[in-house]
């Protein structure tokens, strides 16, 4: 038999040994480097691949497995300096803008809700507009008013019921604004 035929037979008898008893023990070292099992694996397959086409250059056979997971430690972080440099290059992207078409729809509800609240009586517009557009609270309100804060739940809720009122015949007979 030539040599070289025996070589790659002892390569192959060795690393299969290796593989079957090791390869999981290999695979969660990597997990632990690069944070994800398909990666993990692809990296000890790359790994296996790569000593079983330099056995000949390596120098103490018996230490295959010390170079296996001295291996997949080098190409787990291999693929976080690859990571690293993909992450630094990626495009930033612009945060998601609402399309023209929304924004005229809501700049539509916007001054349809306007137009309904210009409508209320002054007392009612008052506390919505101190509740929903201000945000205070009811106390907040009544002290601003100059009111109970009973008074500002009625007016709070003649106004709601007022405008869902309008805001829905608007929608019935759009743009049939009185």
């Amino acid at each position: 038999m030539h040599p070289a035929a025996v070589t790659t037979w002892a390569a192959d008898d060795t690393l299969t040994a290796i593989y079957l008893g090791e390869y999981w023990p290999l695979v969660r070292l990597a997990v632990l480097l690069v944070h994800d099992v398909p990666t993990a694996e692809d990296v000890v397959q790359d790994t296996f691949i790569a000593v079983q086409s330099s056995w000949p250059r390596l120098r103490d056979r018996d230490k295959a497995l010390s170079y296996l997971r001295f291996s997949v430690v080098n190409r787990s972080l291999s693929v976080l300096r690859h990571r690293a440099v993909v992450d630094k290059n990626a495009p930033r992207h612009l945060p998601q803008e609402p399309s023209a078409e929304a924004g005229a729809i809501t700049m539509l509800e916007r001054s349809a809700v306007i137009d309904a609240l210009r409508d209320l009586p002054a007392r009612q517009r008052e506390a919505l507009v101190l509740r929903y557009y201000a945000g205070l609270s009811e106390a907040e309100i009544a002290e601003a008013m100059g009111i109970s804060k009973g008074a500002v739940k009625t007016h709070t809720a003649r106004g709601i019921a007022a405008l869902k009122s309008m805001l829905e015949r608007e929608v019935v007979t759009p743009g049939g604004r009185r």
